[in-house]
């Protein structure tokens, strides 16, 4: 055994020095393909892979053996009882860092990572005998290594073929990434642009989006001329090389735009194809864009002076719920080291200070009964002054490869990412940030967005059972959730009136207090009445009440506590001192008008579901209501918690004294 794994090893050093394998002939079980630097997310996770191939004609159970990237620790990872390879199969195992279980179908799921700079994978035998061992090289994004079905020699694939037959074909290196000499950016007329790329290659280009290959144009040698708006993709080929990455950039043509342009370059297939596109509904019974796929993409991103302050490939997909059937759908942008950069280093948004996000998201509108395009984005706003985690935002226009795709609003991504940025974690210190715990709606296990929902499962139920006026209960409740932010986000939801109470996030950070996310609070500011529509009713209500879209026990536990009533009373009125007073709400609207009056004539055009009577309308009732339901926010919420007049009188009168001045209607 032990010459013929010598053989073995000194016959693929013959052909690869930078790896090799050997393998158990009379196993007949192969490493034959390897991922370790994985640009295919599915379902929030692109997990490192390692495929096995059963070279033989039978099938051959493995029950029992390891798997590792460790000649010196082989047995770190067992595959569970019943693992067969039928003949000529294959099965592949994620490699996650995680205990998990494993999954259908012929998918596993190892305890151990792998190392893009080079690495190990190690293939034992349950009587702990070495099987295989590949060792790799240093690897490049989402390109696979392994052996051609022919079996003559590791290297890297130009298409990975996870759990399928192999390529016949594989290399040693790839081609060095080309360069577009010619910056894009705004011109008034045709622009020529220069490319070039390493000694021997040759560069073909597309401007249709898509990624060249061998068979696209050749790059001109004395330039592309490029006469209107288009977005240039540019790629490096050379024989007995992988073709280099893709670079991309946009060139505007006779365009004047006054805000920020982000512009999205990637194959017609990722965005509309029928059978994955990402923001097309598709064929099956499950729309493409509610499946859990990213796809790459080139993201550029100008400033409002045209200067370009990112040009990086990352990966997307169609954001929101209900709003994915919209013709116009959100996108969200994620910065994946695979495909380039770790992060977007850029600062777009003017209330926050950070130099760089791992996430954002180009927000369409939510529906056409609020189509003002500004009423998320304003309300959202309003909670500036106020201890309480939401998205910044600023009017941008987006081009998709090259076509103008309309007005969006650029916003922070909602994630762990956010949420750490928020509560000063560094984005580096990934340990901490995959700890923070982020919940949906009533933090049930099917809205564990991230982390762990058992201590807020625990501490709802405690609220539900348990009398706070008891010292040592209400100091149980108070080391585990953040009272001053509950108050806060309960008193801002139910002043605007948001009555999509679907929209609850709660989040914690290691070692922290639960705490409150506001978000999508579009449909706010629909009607100036204490109706059952409005959130009053669905915030103030017995603890022992069902509860439906979220948990409202904590709240109305405390509440139950004299001093906890009078602190939600005092946070309540301080809130609407903060953030509803007119002249301030009215700030936070002129800004978007301005903006918006400019940028929709061309929107509505491209997506016609809105005229500018329309829009003004619109403007103007949410406007009405942003002023006048404030003004009545404190009788209604007297009615609801039987306040007296006197309390009514302590709490609110000197706001409310200024509610009747700075918000009466002209």
């Amino acid at each position: 055994m032990k010459k013929l794994m010598t053989l073995c090893f000194l016959l693929s050093l013959m052909l690869v020095l930078a790896a090799f394998g050997h393998a158990s002939a009379d196993s007949g079980i192969v490493i034959s393909e390897i991922m370790a630097s994985n640009g295919t997310w599915s379902g929030g996770h692109a997990y490192d892979w390692i495929e096995l191939h059963n070279t033989g004609k039978k099938a051959v159970d493995i029950s029992g053996w390891y798997l590792s990237d460790s000649e010196k620790n082989p047995t770190k990872w067992q595959f569970p009882s019943g693992t067969k390879i039928k003949g000529n199969g294959y099965i592949l195992i994620y490699c996650t860092g995680e205990e998990m279980k494993p999954g259908s179908k012929g998918v596993y799921y190892s305890n151990f990572k792998l190392s893009a700079s080079g690495d190990d994978a190690v293939l034992t035998s349950s009587a702990q005998e070495t099987v295989c061992v590949v060792s790799f090289p240093s690897q490049y994004g989402n390109i696979s290594w392994g052996i051609p079905h022919n079996g003559s020699g590791y290297g890297y694939f130009e298409e990975a073929t996870p759990g399928k037959k192999n390529g016949s074909t594989v290399c040693q290196a790839r081609v060095a990434t080309p360069v577009i000499e010619t910056s894009g950016g705004f011109f008034t007329d045709a622009v020529t642009v220069s490319a070039s790329g390493p000694e021997g290659s040759t560069l073909r280009y597309t401007l249709d989006g898509s990624a060249p290959t061998k068979k696209s144009k050749t790059f001109p040698a004395d330039g592309l001329k490029i006469s209107s708006t288009a977005a240039l993709r540019v790629r490096a080929f050379e024989e007995s090389k992988i073709s280099s990455s893709t670079v991309s950039c946009t060139y505007f043509i006779n365009e004047s735009l006054p805000v920020a342009v982000v512009s999205l370059t990637t194959d017609h297939s990722y965005l509309f194809g029928k059978k994955a596109g990402a923001l097309a509904k598709g064929t099956g019974s499950v729309p493409n864009y509610d499946k859990p796929y990213e796809y790459p993409i080139n993201i550029e991103y100008f400033d409002e002076n045209g200067t370009c302050l990112i040009n990086q490939v990352g990966s997307f997909t169609a954001s929101g719920h209900s709003a994915k059937q919209n013709a116009q759908k959100s996108i969200a942008l994620y910065a994946r080291k695979a495909y380039g950069p770790e992060y977007f280093d850029f600062s777009p948004f003017p209330n926050r200070d950070y130099s760089k996000y791992k996430s954002i998201l180009l927000r369409s509108t939510n529906s056409d009964a609020y189509s003002e395009r500004l009423r998320d984005v304003v309300f959202c706003s309003l909670a500036d002054p106020l201890d309480l985690c939401h998205q910044d935002a600023r009017p941008i226009v987006v081009f998709i490869n090259g076509e103008y795709w309309g007005h969006y609003n650029l916003r922070e991504k909602i994630n762990k990412y956010m949420v750490a940025q928020w509560e000063g974690i560094s984005l580096d210190d990934e340990a901490t940030v995959d700890q923070i715990d982020i919940l949906a709606r009533t933090g049930s296990d099917d809205y564990v967005q991230n982390g762990s929902n058992a201590d807020w499962l625990e501490l709802c139920s405690f609220c539900k059972t348990k009398d706070l006026n008891i010292p040592e209960n209400l100091a149980f409740v108070d080391e585990r959730i953040d009272i001053d932010n509950l108050f806060t986000h309960a008193a801002f939801e139910i002043i605007s009136g948001n009555t999509d109470i679907t929209n609850v996030r709660m989040y914690r950070v290691p070692g922290g207090k639960w705490k409150y996310l506001l978000f999508d609070v579009e449909a706010s500011f629909g009607s100036d009445s204490d109706s059952e529509v409005t959130p009053l009713n669905n915030y103030i209500k017995p603890v022992s009440a069902k509860y439906a879209a979220f948990r409202h026990e904590p709240l109305n536990a405390l509440l139950a506590v004299p001093e906890m009533r009078s602190r939600f009373l005092t946070k309540f009125a301080e809130v609407l001192d903060a953030s509803f007073l007119w002249p301030f709400v009215e700030s936070r609207f002129a800004k978007w008008e301005a903006v918006l009056e400019e940028l929709l004539p061309r929107h509505n055009t491209r997506w016609p579901y809105l005229t500018m009577k329309r829009w003004r309308t619109n403007v103007n009732a949410t406007k009405y209501y942003a002023r006048v339901r404030p003004k009545k926010i404190v009788f209604m919420l007297k009615k609801r918690m039987k306040l007296t007049d006197e309390e009514v009188s302590m709490y609110f009168g000197e706001v409310q004294e200024k509610l009747n001045t700075l918000n009466t209607l002209n």
